[in-house]
């Protein structure tokens, strides 16, 4: 199997490959959407800004959000999850769109949110399965989904409750970073790619 991680620019790139490496899958890491696409499964990473990040990936939304929706397997991280929403408040630009929502800044005193962090109410199939219950996560954004029922994992900062996770058939966004998140993260990126081979 062979999962593209979309460099437009976002850190972690490398962590994130020696994850999907440990998977046994082939991390292809590309700057080229088209090649990209071509691969079994779409990762986006997770460290940057809205803004720049998506001044990269605009010109070619419309293909990304072509691919997702017939059916190319995409995990979001953090950034990544944000990108696959409409718009966000950290920067301008039109997102992906694979999802209908937006994203805010967190409401909260400590921003950003940097360390672990329990998921609550867990229904994703795949964090379920690694036995992923608390996570890593450094965000200052969070993503409001306009349909919750999107929502399979949750967490709270503070007062500041929101989607930990979203799900809409085989394209999954994750707030926290599972390459950080210790044996289970790893496992839990092993278990979407798992679902992707059956």
């Amino acid at each position: 199997m062979r999962a593209s991680i979309v460099d437009y620019g976002a850190g972690n790139l490398y962590s994130l490959a020696r994850a999907v490496t440990a998977t046994g899958a082939e991390p292809v890491v590309t700057s080229d959407i088209a090649t990209a696409l071509k691969c079994d499964a779409l990762i986006l990473p997770g460290v940057g800004a809205f803004g720049s990040a998506m001044k990269v990936l605009e010109p070619h939304a419309p293909q990304i959000r072509a691919a997702l929706h017939d059916g190319l397997p995409c995990l979001g991280i953090c950034l990544g999850m944000q990108l696959l929403f409409e718009s966000s408040a950290e920067g301008p630009g039109d997102g992906i769109a694979a999802f209908k929502g937006s994203v805010r800044r967190l409401r909260a005193q400590r921003v950003p949110q940097i360390g672990w962090n329990d998921l609550e109410d867990v229904v994703d199939p795949a964090i379920r399965t690694s036995g992923l219950s608390t996570a890593y996560f450094a965000n200052s954004f969070v993503c409001e989904p306009a349909d919750k029922s999107i929502v399979t994992a949750w967490t709270t900062h503070e007062s500041d409750r929101f989607g930990a996770a979203v799900r809409s058939g085989n394209i999954v966004g994750v707030q926290f970073h599972p390459e950080k998140s210790s044996v289970a993260g790893l496992s839990f990126i092993s278990s979407f790619l798992s679902g992707i081979r059956t």
